[in-house]
């Protein structure tokens, strides 16, 4: 399945552990990654401090663009579903201080509605570290 999702550009769910590693040298000290999706060859990353869109560029994909998004700094984000004659879905965030958004397109069959349930658990701080679920295959669960 790992091709067709590659293929078609839908997102999975990856272990946090993996990626802590992977991003060592960008996070602070102490800073955790709690959630993080894979499309492609990307990664959006949510600590518990900031979002992280990593951008791996070129046929090797060595050259990497980190954009770091302090959760603070969003100050809203919509998702648009892909429908029937619309195949692709798009995430959009705006960041304090800039009128043009950072828009994401999607597949169809990638799962922005749990993106967007991690980035509204972040945003609106209703999470603390370690109390969402990371399970591959579920989306973000919100603290009872």
């Amino acid at each position: 399945m790992g091709l067709v999702n590659a293929l078609f550009g839908t997102s999975t769910q990856i272990d946090p552990a993996e990626l802590n590693q992977e991003l060592a040298p960008v996070l602070i000290e102490g800073e955790q990654v709690q959630v993080a999706f894979k499309v492609v060859r990307d990664y959006f990353v949510f600590t518990d401090l900031r979002l992280v869109l990593v951008d791996k560029q070129g046929l090797t994909g060595k050259k990497v663009e980190y954009h770091s998004i302090p959760y603070k700094s969003i100050t809203q984000f919509s998702v648009e579903t892909a429908g029937r004659f619309d195949m692709d879905a798009e995430l959009k965030i705006w960041i304090s201080g800039d009128d043009t958004p950072i828009s994401k397109e999607f597949r169809k069959g990638t799962d922005v509605v749990a993106l967007q349930k991690a980035l509204a658990t972040f945003i609106l701080g209703k999470v603390s570290p370690g109390s969402i679920s990371t399970a591959p295959t579920s989306p973000p669960q919100l603290p009872k």
